[in-house]
């Protein structure tokens, strides 16, 4: 059995370069004030865009993101509706076979220290599931049926597509002090992320995140 922590990948940005430009000419369109971008304008634009709520003009762009998260994790993630999915499915991935090192993959619980008495206990249990889940699939059972002894810790992977709306949306949420500790586990570390790399369309959740 193999124990990983929960991370995440952009694998998918567009060009910074042209960003808020991109932003600054969809959003002038309403205003038809075309004639007034410059080679400076964008990022003051986009700055009262955000300040107004006329949010609709940043949903022009998308990201896409890898997480590794566990699965019960990840029935959270695709909750929200506005984006696109993609997922490591358990009735067609064979944790038995060679290419999955013949043990599944869990992710470890970010609340428990590794030496914990908890942490002990539920180690115990991924053992156990791990050894159950290989039996059955030994016995003949095909993995759609032997995953029902697969436990919520078991390692996912979710590809996410969303605009920078609904990404807004979800680390606002999903970062927040009422958020499961495993979801703000990298939710917190992407918005960091985007917010370094993005000029001014986090800047308000960032602030309220960590203040500074």
């Amino acid at each position: 059995m193999k124990i990983i922590s929960a991370t995440y990948e952009i694998m998918f940005i567009p060009d910074m370069s042209d960003l808020l430009q991109r932003i600054e000419l969809a959003g002038r369109t309403c205003y038809k004030s075309e004639d007034r971008i410059t080679d400076q304008s964008a990022r003051e634009f986009v700055k009262r865009i955000m300040s107004s709520g006329h949010l609709s003009v940043i949903e022009h762009i998308f990201l896409t993101i890898k997480f590794i998260i566990d699965r019960g994790v990840s029935h959270e993630l695709v909750r929200h509706r506005l984006a696109s999915y993609s997922q490591e499915s358990t009735r067609y991935a064979n944790y038995s076979k060679n290419k999955f090192g013949n043990e599944i993959t869990v992710i470890r619980p970010c609340f428990w220290e590794d030496t914990s008495p908890e942490y002990i206990e539920w180690k115990k249990s991924m053992e156990i599931s791990e050894k159950v889940y290989l039996k059955l699939i030994n016995m003949g059972a095909r993995p759609e049926q032997a995953r029902s002894v697969l436990p919520n810790s078991l390692k996912t992977e979710v590809v996410m597509t969303c605009n920078l709306r609904e990404m807004r949306h979800v680390l606002a949420l999903r970062c927040s002090n009422a958020a499961h500790p495993q979801i703000r586990e990298v939710m917190r570390p992407l918005l960091k992320d985007l917010h370094n790399r993005i000029p001014v369309i986090f800047d308000d959740i960032y602030q309220t995140i960590f203040g500074n």
